[in-house]
Order: C-alpha cells, then sequence, then structure tokens
C-alpha cells in the first residue's frame, strides 16, 4: 500500500515537474556535450584543452541527470505497483520528512545506514 500519510497526486505531480526539468536542463545543455572540434587555428591548445574540460562537466552532470530521471521513473512505478514510500529493505514506511526531502528515496533511515 502506499504511505498513508502523503497524497499520491501530489507527489506523482512533483515527480513529473522534477522529470521534465531534468529533461529540459538535458536538453539545453546539449550542445556544451558535443564533441570539440579540433581547429588550431581559430583556437589555441589552452583554449581547446578549456573545451575539453568544459565538455566532460557537462556530461558528467548529464550522467548524473540520468540517473536522477531514473530514480524518479522508480519511484512512479512504486506509485503505480501501490508500494510508494515502502521501505525496500525492510518493509516500513519511510518517514515523511524523508520522502519530502526526496520522493525517490528508496530505503528507511535506519536501512539506509
Amino acid at each position: 500500500m502506499n504511505h498513508p500519510e502523503l497524497d499520491m497526486d501530489d507527489v506523482q505531480r512533483r515527480l513529473l515537474e522534477q522529470r521534465k526539468q531534468l529533461v529540459e536542463e538535458g536538453d539545453a545543455s546539449a550542445d556544451s556535450r558535443d564533441t570539440v572540434a579540433l581547429d588550431q587555428t581559430s583556437t589555441g591548445r589552452l583554449t581547446r584543452m578549456d573545451a575539453l574540460q568544459t565538455q566532460a562537466m557537462a556530461q558528467a552532470a548529464q550522467r548524473r541527470r540520468e540517473a536522477a530521471i531514473r530514480f524518479i521513473d522508480l519511484a512512479l512505478k512504486r506509485i503505480d505497483d501501490d508500494c510508494f514510500g515502502e521501505c525496500i529493505e525492510c518493509g516500513e514506511y519511510i518517514a515523511t520528512k524523508r520522502l519530502g526531502l526526496n520522493y525517490a528515496t528508496l530505503k528507511c533511515i535506519d536501512c539506509a545506514e
């Protein structure tokens, strides 16, 4: 049974909003993840190194966004499966404050330690 102290419609709406925002951020940063062109006539070696570093940071940020989206999708599936808010280890309900910080939380505080 989904967590009895939470409004599942509100939780689902918030999760979908978070997911949409992450997807939009990923779309907006797509250019910064593209391959850095090797054009030594217009850019120097240090400028290219800076561009490569910027690209690597953008790619890492995208990987974090994709991981967050996967956790959100899992939380949405748990709502559909009627087990949202239950700890995946012990089966007890996760504290509402803990879920309020991150709706994709899978474990209660005792099992997370």
